[in-house]
């Protein structure tokens, strides 16, 4: 047996999905007695909550920012693969769970992903990598950050 709004002789079970009470579909319906189905569910989502929205990624603590010259950018990135696999052999042997990702440039030096967030010991290991790097000049590399 199909119920039926009495005022616009609509099928209730139209207006709402599995999940909906019926009560809060009729509610809806006899306040607004112009929408359709969808704007019923819709206005029912929104009552008993939306979902949350995704949060916009800022700086992760899995980034470790190097200042360095403009001249020491470009050729640290120049071979940023052999700087990954060296970093990462490295952490191995420390027994690090860390590893780096990538290496990307930025204006002001050098940004190194990693796949977890670094502990000291870590952060120590990569920095002592790329100051002792022999393709650029150490005096123009600054102490690592994280964001």
């Amino acid at each position: 047996m199909e119920i039926r709004n009495p005022k616009t002789n609509r099928s209730y079970a139209q207006a709402f999905k599995q999940g909906t009470s019926t009560s809060d579909v009729i509610k809806i319906n006899n306040m607004f007695l112009s929408i359709g189905a969808k704007k019923i569910d819709q206005i029912n989502k929104i009552i008993k909550g939306s979902p949350k929205a995704k949060q916009t990624k800022g700086p992760s603590h899995k980034q470790i920012i190097i200042p360095m010259s403009n001249n020491n950018i470009v050729k640290f990135i120049k071979n940023s693969s052999m700087h990954i696999a060296n970093i990462n052999r490295n952490l191995r042997s420390i027994k690090s769970e860390v590893s780096v990702n990538f290496i990307r440039a930025k204006l002001v030096g050098i940004t190194i992903v990693t796949n977890k967030v670094s502990q000291a010991s870590d952060l120590t290991t990569i920095e002592n990598y790329v100051k002792n790097s022999e393709s650029i000049d150490s005096s123009q590399v600054d102490t690592l950050r994280l964001p």
